[in-house]
């Protein structure tokens, strides 16, 4: 599982639907849809940076996999949530939402559920 280097998203799915259950500003929302996100990612063994940068400014969390860590959601809010490997898959919960990001072809794929919505996500290394 190698998930370093740099991914532009070029594909989402129930982006707003999913905006909106993380109560997401309707400013955020509305401003969100009309670009993509760029992600690095940078992996040393179970160590993580992941940074998502966007129009409006950067957001970088670092994890370790194994361990519980402290993200920002899309609204800036804080989740604690535990990363692990599965199967070639990067794996995180927190209380509300799961996220399974995986690497398909050339594409990483990101799965997000929260409750009953969920957001997909694919990007490609640039």
């Amino acid at each position: 599982m190698d998930f370093s280097g740099t991914w532009e998203v070029y594909y989402e799915e129930n982006l707003e639907a999913f905006l909106k259950a993380v109560g997401a500003p309707e400013m955020i929302v509305k401003m969100r849809k009309d670009f993509k996100p760029r992600i690095i990612i940078k992996q040393t063994g179970k160590d993580f940076t992941y940074t998502i940068k966007t129009p409006v400014g950067d957001n970088t969390y670092n994890f370790t996999i194994g361990k519980e860590s402290e993200i920002s959601g899309p609204t800036g809010r804080k989740y604690k949530c535990k990363f692990r490997e599965e199967n070639g898959k990067l794996i995180s919960e927190s209380e509300k939402m799961t996220s399974v990001r995986e690497i398909i072809g050339e594409d990483m794929v990101e799965t997000v559920t929260m409750d009953t919505v969920t957001f997909i996500n694919k990007s490609k290394r640039v």
